[in-house]
């Protein structure tokens, strides 16, 4: 679990950071694209959602990713086929747990 979350899931850093119910990095979706379900765990509050949202959607090959607080899933819409490896380590390295495809 991220260091900014409490075991409970609440966010204890002072962020006055503002993300809505499902965080959404879009990028301009292209015909073919291919969308897969992950299991991410310790999404806990509206900044850990942002922070994964955030990450994933930064990676090249991402046109647009979903995350929910609570349940963990991250939905992601990749230009060709997604590179499951890339975002496990891109989760990890933001410091959740990623568990694999939903």
């Amino acid at each position: 679990m991220s260091s900014c979350c409490t075991p409970d899931g609440s966010c204890n850093t002072n962020s006055t950071e503002k993300t809505e119910a499902t965080a959404t990095a879009t990028a301009t979706t292209t015909p073919g694209a291919n969308t897969v379900v992950y299991k991410v765990n310790g999404i806990g509050s509206a900044h850990c959602q942002g922070i994964v949202a955030k990450a994933v959607g930064g990676l090249d090959s991402v046109d647009k990713v979903e995350v929910e607080i609570g349940t963990g899933l991250v939905t992601v819409t990749t230009t060709g086929e997604p590179d499951d490896a890339l975002i496990a380590s891109t989760v990890d390295e933001a410091g959740y747990e990623f568990t694999g495809r939903a």
